[in-house]
C-alpha cells in the first residue's frame, strides 16, 4: 500500500505535468494567433482580444473551480476539467471566421481553471511548513507558456497552424488519463458538505483577499499578458520571424514558470510579505526601462546638430524581460504563501478568488496593449500600463502592510525601553 509521502509527491508530480499541458494549451493563441491575424487581417485590438479570450474563461471559472475542489476533491475536478477541453481544442482547426475563434477559445480557456484546482489539491497533501514549496513546484507548470513557444512554431512551420489544435487535443486527452492513474483521493481534504456556497463566499468581505488579488493581477496577470504578447512584439518591434520571436519570448516565459518553486522556498524561509515587497520593486525597475520608447534625440552643439538614438536593442530588452520573468515567478509563489498562511481551511475558495483576479489581469491587459498601440502608435505603451499597475500595488502594500509593521515594531521598541 502506498505511503502518505508517496501519494503526496505522486499527486504533485502528476498535477504539475498536467498543469504544464493545460497552460501550454491555454497559451497556444500566442503562436497560432499570428497566422490567424494575417489570415483574417485583424488590427492590434482585435488580435489582443483573440489571444485574451481563453484567459477570460480560465479566469472566471477559477472561483467555482476552487469551491468545487474544496467540496468534491481536486482529483475528480481536475480530470473532468481536462476532458471537457479536448473537443473544443480539436475544432479550432476547422474555424474560418473571427467569431468562430472567439467562441471556441472561450471553451478552450477552461484549461486555465486548472491552476486553482491543482494548487488547493497539492497544498493539502503537505504540512504548513512545506506548502509553499509544494505550491511552488506545482506552479512551475506555468512553463507551459514557454513550451508552447518552442513546440507550436515548429508545428506551424512544418504542417501549418491547423495542425497545432489536433496535436494539442491528443496531448490533453492522454494527459487526463495519466493524471487519473497516478493521483489519489483523500476525503479528509474536502470541506464538510453542510458548508453552503454563501458561507464559502464570506471571505470576500476580508480586505486582505482583495489586496492579494491586486498583487496577483500583476505577477500572474502580467505574466500571462506578456506571454501572449511578446512573440508578436518581437516580430513587430525588431522584425524577427515567428520561430526566432517565439524563441526569444521563451526567455521571459521559461523563468517565469520554472523558478516558481524557488519562490515557494524563499517564501517559506523569509515570509510572503518580504519576498513580495522586493518582487514588486524589481518589477517596477524593469518596467521603468521597458516603458521608454525608442527615441531620436537631437542636440544643437557648437559643431552643429548631434543626434543620438535612445532605446533598447533586442539583447538588452531580452535581458530585462528575463529578469522580470524571474521576479514574477517568485512573486506568484509568494502571493500564494500569503493564502496558505492566512486561510489554511479554505485554500480552494481563496485561491479561486485571487486566481480569478490574476486571470482577469491576463485577459484585460492584452486587449489594452492592443488598444494603446492603435491609439498612440507606441509599442512600449504596454509596459507603461504595467508600470502603473505595479506602482499601485506597491503603494497599497506600503500603507496596509509596511507602515503598520513599522508602527508595531516601534511600539515594541518603546515598550522594551520603558521596561
Amino acid at each position: 500500500m502506498a505511503t502518505q509521502e508517496y501519494k503526496a509527491w505522486s499527486v504533485v508530480t502528476a498535477s504539475t505535468i498536467s498543469f504544464t499541458i493545460c497552460f501550454m494549451i491555454w497559451m497556444m493563441f500566442a503562436v497560432i494567433g499570428i497566422p490567424i491575424k494575417q489570415m483574417l487581417n485583424l488590427n492590434e485590438t482585435q488580435f489582443g482580444l483573440l489571444i485574451a479570450m481563453p484567459v477570460l474563461t480560465g479566469s472566471l471559472i477559477r472561483l467555482p473551480m476552487g469551491m468545487w475542489t474544496d467540496k468534491f476533491g481536486g482529483r475528480i475536478v481536475f480530470f473532468i476539467l481536462m476532458l471537457s477541453t479536448v473537443v473544443p481544442i480539436w475544432l479550432i482547426s476547422s474555424a474560418t471566421e473571427y467569431w468562430h475563434f472567439l467562441v471556441l477559445s472561450l471553451f478552450v480557456g477552461v484549461a486555465g481553471g486548472s491552476f486553482t484546482v491543482g494548487i488547493a489539491y497539492c497544498a493539502r497533501w503537505f504540512p504548513k511548513n512545506r506548502q509553499g514549496l509544494a505550491m511552488g513546484i506545482f506552479g512551475a507548470g506555468n512553463t507551459g507558456a514557454a513550451v508552447t513557444k518552442l513546440v507550436a512554431p515548429l508545428i506551424v512551420v512544418a504542417y501549418g497552424w491547423t495542425a497545432v489544435p489536433h496535436v494539442y487535443a491528443v496531448i490533453m486527452l492522454v494527459t487526463a488519463i495519466l493524471f487519473w492513474v497516478f493521483t489519489f483521493t483523500d476525503k479528509s481534504h474536502q470541506v464538510a458538505s453542510s458548508v453552503s456556497i454563501k458561507e464559502q463566499l464570506q471571505v470576500l468581505k476580508d480586505p486582505k483577499v482583495w489586496r492579494y488579488s491586486q498583487y496577483y493581477s500583476i505577477v500572474f496577470g502580467g505574466y500571462v499578458a506578456l506571454s501572449l504578447w511578446m512573440t508578436k512584439y518581437y516580430i513587430a518591434e525588431y522584425g524577427f520571424d515567428l520561430k526566432l520571436a517565439a524563441l526569444l519570448a521563451v526567455c521571459f516565459s521559461l523563468p517565469g514558470g520554472v523558478l516558481r518553486a524557488l519562490g515557494g522556498y524563499f517564501s517559506d524561509r523569509f515570509g510572503a510579505h518580504t519576498v513580495t515587497w522586493w518582487v514588486l520593486w524589481i518589477s517596477l525597475a524593469c518596467l521603468f526601462f521597458l516603458s521608454y520608447p525608442p527615441t531620436d534625440l537631437t542636440i544643437n552643439t557648437i559643431r552643429g546638430p548631434a543626434t543620438f538614438h535612445i532605446g533598447l536593442g533586442p539583447v538588452s530588452f531580452t535581458i530585462i524581460m528575463f529578469t522580470m520573468g524571474i521576479a514574477f515567478a517568485v512573486g506568484k509563489a509568494s502571493v500564494f504563501k500569503y493564502i496558505s498562511d492566512d486561510y489554511p481551511k479554505n485554500i480552494g475558495v481563496i485561491s479561486g478568488i485571487v486566481g480569478l483576479a490574476g486571470g482577469l489581469g491576463g485577459f484585460l491587459m492584452p486587449i489594452m496593449f492592443g488598444a494603446l498601440v492603435d491609439i498612440t502608435g507606441v509599442r512600449s505603451s504596454a509596459f507603461m500600463l504595467m508600470f502603473g499597475v505595479v506602482w499601485t500595488s506597491l503603494m497599497w502594500m506600503y500603507f496596509t502592510e509596511v507602515r503598520p509593521l513599522h508602527a508595531e515594531q516601534e511600539t515594541k521598541r518603546v515598550r522594551l525601553q520603558a521596561e
